[in-house]
């Protein structure tokens, strides 16, 4: 007889974030191991990993160690101590560390027949070895500064994320350490002449050949790598901060100095250097990971995108113009028409751009309210918020300060969009500002209207091409009504947070969630079961959990999309029979939220910036956005189920936390593949654009 499962035991019904988000960075190792896809398509993915491995690192495990050092003694949902979560995460990240090496030594093998070699030290020829050294002479060597490692200065301050080359030498003394920083401005793969093809020597490879010019005159009995990841997880205290704009600022510096929490070396590094760091760092062993490969695989992206190779890619795939703007004239008498919904990247997410430029020339726009979180390095919305300042208009600009590793780039957007004459809102103490939020106030006919833009991703027009969103314009008045009082509470602290359609974190977000949870329990019966379908990047939040679980114990089906953590169990029998949980990976970062509330028949479908964690529902300003038109519900809804038809990219839940990859089957099926097949097919079908609406043509890189 099957063991019943004991619902008192609630520890038993979640899953650990950390070992949860692992769990999902290993899905992205596997893509990387996909034979079916491209060369560089498969290194993409590995660069991939190691990028997020490095953020995981800096934000998550520096927050379980500054907790564990403070004394801090608590569970997490799984039952799990802050030490115990160490160790977990270090048993569990070692091996996928080892087996993305692996996986790496193995790829670079196989582009050498296509023509691009990655050459180790040993396999340069003397012409490209000399070739190099000329090199390192002459635009290296002025550069390095090599540091000795003494008494009266036992600890350099290296910086984080970077490669640097420990030299041991001896001689009449003892063995001592030289620690060479490899500064940042070197590209990681210079190219070597070669006859034919293309070769590759990596930087630390060059500097190590000439580590004798270095240290000249010593002897050098080994020479390794290591890279060091600090703690990133910086508070900024802005109750007490004088200046946010500068608080911001010495905050990102002060992450030069904050603590070491993990520490890389070469495979063979020599007990020297592995004792001094160990001694420098206090760090034991299981923060040491040893690389028998390429430190830094976050670099391959030198590699991925080198022209002449499109061939070990991907096809690209163009976005498409939007098939609710085909037809129109104009931006304002589309969106005057009906609600206008973009499915990005399938999608272009061009009309966004063009909104905004048309904004800051038309002479009958009053004014431009938007939030900005991530914007590109070049960005177009930037650009036009500007022009519509310096037009004349009234521009308000909340953009959050603390996005976390954008903080810098955010400094210098404020500073620009305040020397063009706009009002810079840096955000609101305590909370960050994620929403993503457009508000255009437009003089039509003697009457003032206004038009609207939401978003489930940031103004990006850059990771618009690469993450899969949903777009909603808009100038339904109530909708309208909403987003202008949003941005009063934002701008303003206003008191009036009566809307009446928009829903907003960390006021009523998490409260409306749990009544349309309530709802789809209180309707569902044996003839005819509810429905909650939730597209995530993260479920985390234990509230949320515990309701879907009372949701499945009252029989209402409950299918989750979740890309990245997922906390809770699905398939644990009496508690979460009728939950399945999938993930999709595929080519393009999966982003858009989306939340389906069967309601009797009368389906309610939601779009939102916000995740299913407690740092969205409760420290942040997010937006749950009702999808109004009923054709939008349709084509959202479809979107939804064709996820769970996937049998190419998709990865199912099991209660025990283990992720099984879908069978393909004869006729395996793509999501992302047939969305894109969609959008060209409804490109083909209106093939006429005006003038006046012509797509915006990419700047030339």
């Amino acid at each position: 007889m099957a063991k019943k499962h004991d619902k008192s035991k609630k520890t038993d019904l979640f899953i650990n974030r950390e070992l949860s988000w692992l769990a999902f960075n290993e899905r992205v190792l596997e893509q990387g191991l996909r034979a079916a896809l491209p060369p560089l398509e498969r290194l993409k993915f590995l660069a991939i990993f190691s990028t997020n491995l490095d953020e995981f690192f800096m934000i998550r495990v520096a927050g379980l160690m500054q907790q564990a050092a403070a004394g801090v003694r608590k569970q997490d949902p799984a039952g799990l101590t802050l030490a115990k979560q160490l160790k977990a995460i270090a048993r569990t990240a070692q091996p996928l560390v080892q087996r993305h090496t692996q996986a790496v030594n193995a790829l670079l093998d196989e582009l050498r027949p296509h023509g691009l070699h990655v050459l180790r030290r040993h396999e340069w020829t003397k012409e490209q070895r000399d070739h190099l050294c000329d090199f390192f002479e002459q635009e290296m060597l002025p550069v390095l500064t090599p540091l000795a490692v003494q008494e009266l200065n036992p600890c350099p301050l290296l910086p984080g994320l970077q490669m640097h080359l420990a030299v041991t030498v001896g001689g009449a003394e003892a063995a001592r350490l030289l620690v060479v920083p490899i500064p940042a401005m070197f590209i990681r793969y210079m190219t070597v002449p070669a006859p034919e093809g293309t070769v590759l020597a990596a930087v630390e490879d060059i500097v190590a050949d000439n580590a004798a010019l270095l240290c000249p005159n010593a002897t050098i009995l080994s020479v390794d790598f290591f890279r060091l990841t600090r703690d990133a997880d910086v508070s900024i205290q802005e109750d007490e901060a004088g200046d946010l704009l500068e608080t911001v600022e010495d905050a990102v510096l002060a992450r030069r100095r904050r603590a070491v929490v993990r520490i890389e070396v070469n495979a063979g590094a020599s007990q020297t250097l592995l004792d001094w760091l160990s001694a420098t760092y206090g760090l034991d062993r299981q923060e040491f990971y040893t690389i028998d490969g390429r430190l830094n695989g976050g670099s391959f992206w030198e590699i991925v995108g080198r022209s002449g190779y499109e061939r070990l890619r991907l096809p690209d795939w163009p976005p498409q113009w939007p098939q609710d703007l085909q037809g129109y004239d104009s931006l304002w008498e589309a969106i005057s028409d009906r609600d206008i919904l973009l499915v990005h990247p399938y999608e272009s997410f061009e009309p966004v751009v063009k909104l905004l430029k048309e904004a800051a020339e038309d002479p009958d726009v009053l004014a431009i309210k938007q939030t900005l979180y991530r914007t590109s390095g070049d960005s177009p919305i930037i650009d036009a918020l500007e022009q519509a300042a310096e037009n004349g208009k009234e521009v308000t600009v909340l953009l959050e300060l603390k996005a976390r590793f954008d903080e810098a780039r955010n400094v210098v957007w404020a500073r620009r969009l305040e020397d063009a004459g706009c009002h810079v809102i840096y955000g609101v103490t305590g909370l960050k500002t994620h929403a993503k939020a457009l508000l255009i106030v437009r003089r039509e006919s003697g009457f003032i209207r206004r038009y609207v833009h939401l978003a489930t991703g940031n103004y990006n027009d850059k990771t618009a091409r690469l993450y899969s969103d949903i777009g909603l314009m808009s100038c339904d008045s109530r909708l309208a009504s909403d987003v202008a009082t949003f941005f009063n509470l934002l701008t303003g602290f206003s008191e009036s947070t009566a809307m009446e359609k928009l829903f907003i974190a960390p006021l009523n977000i998490r409260r409306k969630l749990a009544e349309l949870i309530d709802r789809e329990i209180a309707a569902s019966s044996p003839d005819r079961p509810g429905l909650i379908i939730a597209k995530t990047n993260s479920l985390e939040d234990k509230d949320i959990c515990l309701a879907l679980y009372r949701a499945s114990q009252a029989g209402v089906r409950v299918r989750l999309n979740v890309r990245g953590i997922c906390c809770l169990r699905p398939g644990i029998k009496g508690v979460s029979d009728t939950i399945e949980v999938v993930s999709i990976l595929d080519r393009y970062l999966e982003h858009a939220r989306i939340y389906y509330f069967s309601n009797a028949g009368h389906p309610e479908i939601y779009l939102s910036s916000a995740d299913l964690m407690g740092r969205n529902l409760d420290k942040r300003f997010e937006t749950l956005i009702p999808v109004l038109e009923t054709r939008h519900r349709k084509r959202l809804s479809d979107i939804l189920e064709l996820y769970f038809r996937d049998t190419a990219q998709s990865w199912k839940l099991g209660p025990n936390g283990i992720y099984t990859p879908s069978k393909p089957g004869k006729k395996p099926l793509s999501a992302q593949t047939e969305l894109y097949r969609l959008a060209t097919e409804s490109q083909k079908k209106s093939r006429i654009v005006s003038a006046r609406f012509k797509p915006i043509k990419s700047e030339k890189k």
